[in-house]
């Protein structure tokens, strides 16, 4: 079979105008970015809404990868392939991954975004807005830090007009952010030589796990990003009062920078249905989904609109449910659980012949499919199909998946074959969307922080929760601000429903480590730091830029 790349290039990639127009979108609501993609204006999204929302998930993932946007791609091929309009919602590839262990997020096969290698690297730049205006903000409060010190806070009023902030450099809470993996910059100091200091502990996490870009994900419309921007709490006084960007002054510059990003983008995937592409929250230490923006905007003008939650239902899916659907109000209709054999062996975490491992794989699956049906939705499973799969395999899976209460089961050949191998799938997925639901979060909105927490801990199947120094610490600070009722927002391994890579399959009876506590005042979240989650992730032994090259055409080879 052709490679991702070769299958990218053969295509035949329609004018994005075409594919704006076949969207309903008039000439004065979209603007070209190049010939494979358009800016979206936000009057699209004030049109009411006509589709229904379809949430795609996952089983835990292995590095076998479960095709989870392959079948998001898929789908929304299949149901346009069946006379619908359809259009897929997915977050912009961070090049940490791409140049990491991924490779790329558009897709693969013949269930892919095109051009893939314009989506996998930088695409429009939305990511680097965010990343300049997050470091806008501590390069602020460090010059502010610098200024009020060297000159002491009466001269500095003097001076400039300004309210002295009085920052206490222990306890400054924004760090700075790079969209790439680093490990050697998760913990560093900074300000040091002469007429630079007060020197102080800092670090960088990954870009996608920005508050900014969080927020970018939540807001409504350019208002709403100023205000939550204006309510980002950078660091606190030495008396303990917050500061804010908007105490800083640089909210305003911060939203500036990032006002193109506001705007979704268009693209197309290889059978021309539409796909907006719009931030690129990581779903193990942010919220794991696609635009708020982006979801209005296709809503309106389509009857079915395809979105994906980052890694497993343990994961994106549960902050797309507990988070997103808050900020949104926006319930979908339906539910896709990819799953495949490998990935059920995989999370078997035992030895033996094959149906044995499946056998025993499948309880993670059963927890999977349990989490999302709790959560009041269809639920339709998609088995993604390898090559080499046994088809006595594929059919157990499919009566285990409908005798556990799914509302239906198919093999997905999406990857093979692009739009006619996800037709049953999207046959499925539109008779559920048409079928009763009654959508409910797991926790309601005046539940204190310890009850949300616990109530999250034990749908993982913790027994208990154990809170650190530093997270009890982080904890009274939240609550002296009024702040804990917000929703959680947790941070934890992709690779086991728990916090530990290692318990594999359902685990439970365990304890669930918090290490600390984030809060994300403007994106109106708590972040629960558990285990030893990292939210700037490193680089592995064989990172994926090993592959990555251009020929001396200029082509870019070694994606996907």
């Amino acid at each position: 079979m052709l490679t991702d790349m070769e299958i990218s290039r053969q295509a035949k990639i329609r004018p994005i105008g075409w594919i704006a127009d076949d969207f309903g979108l008039g000439r004065q609501l979209w603007r070209e970015a190049g010939h494979s993609m358009a800016k979206i204006s936000l009057d699209a999204a004030r049109a009411p809404a006509r589709g229904k929302l379809v949430i795609v998930t996952a089983v835990t993932p292995t590095p076998h990868g479960e095709g989870k946007t392959v079948t998001t791609i898929g789908l929304t091929q299949g149901l346009h392939l069946l006379g619908h309009k359809a259009c897929a919602c997915i977050r912009q590839p961070s090049l940490g991954p791409v140049f990491g262990v991924k490779g790329g997020a558009a897709g693969g096969g013949f269930a892919q975004v095109v051009p893939m290698e314009v989506m996998n690297l930088h695409m429009t730049g939305d990511i680097h807005a965010v990343t300049s205006a997050h470091n806008l903000a501590a390069a602020a409060i460090d010059s502010r830090l610098f200024h009020e010190s060297r000159l002491g806070a009466e001269a500095f009023a003097a001076k400039t007009g300004l309210k002295p902030l009085d920052i206490d450099p222990e306890n400054i809470l924004w760090r700075r952010v790079v969209d790439h993996n680093d490990r050697a910059l998760r913990h560093i100091q900074v300000a040091f030589g002469d007429n630079n200091g007060p020197v102080h502990d800092s670090g960088f996490d990954i870009t996608a796990a920005s508050e900014l870009m969080a927020i970018l994900a939540l807001c409504e419309n350019i208002a709403d990003m100023r205000s939550r921007i204006g309510r980002v709490i950078l660091a606190m006084s030495k008396s303990g009062l917050p500061i804010t960007a908007e105490d800083l002054g640089v909210a305003g510059a911060m939203t500036a920078i990032m006002r193109d990003a506001i705007e979704p983008t268009l693209m197309q995937t290889l059978s021309g249905a539409p796909c907006l592409i719009h931030a690129g929250p990581f779903a193990n230490i942010a919220h794991g989904n696609s635009s708020i923006i982006a979801d209005r905007v296709a809503l309106a003008h389509h009857d079915f609109v395809v979105t994906e939650g980052g890694f497993g239902s343990d994961m994106g899916f549960e902050k797309f449910c507990n988070i997103k659907t808050r900020a949104s109000n926006i319930a979908p209709a339906a539910a896709v659980l990819v799953v495949t054999l490998r990935a059920l062996k995989a999370n078997s975490g035992v030895e033996g012949d094959e149906q044995s491992r499946l056998e025993a794989g499948f309880a993670n699956l059963q927890w999977h499919m349990s989490n999302v049906m709790g959560y009041g939705l269809p639920l339709v499973v998609a088995i993604n199909r390898f090559p080499d799969d046994a088809m006595a395999e594929l059919e157990w899976l499919k009566q285990r998946c409908m005798a556990e209460g799914a509302f239906g089961c198919e093999i997905s050949d999406a990857f093979s074959h692009g739009a006619g191998g996800a037709k049953a799938l999207a046959t499925v997925v539109a008779r559920a969307c048409d079928s009763p639901s009654s959508f409910q979060r797991l926790y309601d909105d005046e539940m204190d922080f310890g009850a949300r927490l616990m109530t999250l801990a034990e749908r993982y199947g913790a027994s208990g929760v154990s809170l650190s120094d530093t997270a009890r610490a982080d904890l009274a600070l939240i609550e002296s601000l009024g702040l804990s009722k917000l929703p959680l927002c947790i941070a934890k391994t992709p690779l086991s429903i728990s916090h530990d890579p290692a318990l594999k399959g359902a685990p439970s009876g365990f304890e669930l480590p918090v290490a600390g506590l984030r809060l994300s005042a403007g994106a109106g979240f708590i972040t629960v730091l558990t285990g030893k989650v990292m939210t700037m992730p490193g680089l592995g032994l064989k990172p994926g830029y090993l592959n990555i090259d251009v020929d001396e055409r200029g082509d870019i080879i070694g994606l996907g």
